[in-house]
């Protein structure tokens, strides 16, 4: 099965990620695992100052920060993974980038608290929700 895991390095990824590793028989390393972050867009204006290479410089480094210790905590479990990092608005990246990658199942966070519309789920997992095909595992 082909796996997306949308993190974003909060206790609720980490939540998520221990959820994984404690139910081998659904979860195991037979699965093809995919680690997804998404940063948020910088200002135009930040960037456009900056310049490309140096606004590059700190995706990478801040997508790093979130995706070195799932990347090390799965590997001490026995599941391998791949990782890939984009810049958008969370929510709508995940759920594009799950319909376009073709994944069987999106396996993300959720805090679980929020406004009343929100009561469920935090605002990012109801736009995945609303905006993905693909079956999505919320854990709490």
């Amino acid at each position: 099965m082909k796996i997306l895991l949308a993190i974003d390095g909060s206790s609720y990824t980490q939540k998520m990620l221990a959820y994984l590793t404690t139910h081998g028989a659904l979860f195991g390393s037979h699965n093809d695992y995919t680690l997804l972050t998404v940063q948020p867009p910088l200002p135009p204006r930040a960037r456009a100052a900056v310049g490309k290479d140096i606004v590059d410089s700190y995706y990478t480094d801040e997508a790093a920060k979130v995706m070195a210790p799932a990347t090390d905590f799965l590997a001490r479990s026995g599941l391998s993974v791949h990782s890939e990092w984009l810049v958008g608005p969370a929510g709508e990246t995940i759920a594009h980038h799950a319909d376009e990658g073709k994944f069987d199942l999106l396996v993300m966070g959720s805090h679980g608290h929020g406004s009343l519309g929100n009561l469920v789920m935090g605002s990012v997992a109801t736009q995945v929700l609303a905006r993905s095909k693909v079956p999505l595992l919320l854990v709490r």
